[in-house]
């Protein structure tokens, strides 16, 4: 048996009876339950949002422009996700590390955006304990704040690991898995974004 019927056989004994591998249908389970996670979490600030006793509101403190910019940033995170992946699929181990650290750079770029964007806030009164428009905001932005940060971890271990031959073109899956969860964290932000900050108060 060749090489590459060898590994084709050995994958597809790691599949489920769904076409997908064990690894792949476990971040799937993940994504659909932080779906939920987070569709609570939008719910309750929608509730929440314009029944604050006392302000700062969000037409006080929000700049559109602002996050609109660091929205953008996030979501080109995707393409050089997509360029990363692409990369490794096709053996180009040194293209991978490019556009997998870029990836990582722009994640820390968007949290920087939001490092300053809650500095500003607090300087204009809102905090996390001023009302309940602060206390659900600051929860739903600041836990998916957490899990872009868990996601540039990733992708840098990731990074770090394609020197010591543990990420290849062979096991790519790993860089895909990666991939779907920082996808999911861009998709989560659009609506975050949408619901949050584009919607009239």
């Amino acid at each position: 048996m060749s090489h590459a019927n060898a590994a084709a056989a050995h994958a597809d004994a790691h599949r489920t009876s769904t076409g997908l591998s064990h690894n792949k249908l476990l971040m799937w389970t993940f994504l659909a339950s932080d779906c939920m996670f987070f569709g609570s979490l939008i719910m309750t600030y929608m509730v929440y949002r314009g029944r604050s006793l006392n302000g700062p509101y969000p037409d006080d403190v929000f700049n559109i422009p602002f996050t609109s910019v660091s929205a953008a940033v996030l979501l080109l995170s995707s393409l050089t996700m997509v360029l990363a992946l692409s990369a490794l699929q096709r053996g180009k181990i040194k293209v991978f590390r490019v556009w997998i650290l870029a990836t990582a750079l722009l994640g820390l770029l968007f949290l920087g955006g939001q490092y300053y964007e809650f500095t500003e806030f607090s300087h204009l009164g809102l905090g996390l304990g001023t009302n309940v428009f602060g206390s659900s905001f600051f929860v739903l932005t600041g836990i998916h704040g957490t899990h872009v940060g868990l996601g540039i971890i990733w992708l840098l271990t990731l990074f770090a690991f394609s020197f010591r031959g543990l990420v290849r073109q062979d096991n790519a899956e790993k860089v895909e898995i990666a991939g779907l969860y920082w996808h999911f964290v861009d998709i989560v932000w659009i609506v975050i974004f949408t619901f949050v900050y584009l919607l009239p108060y």
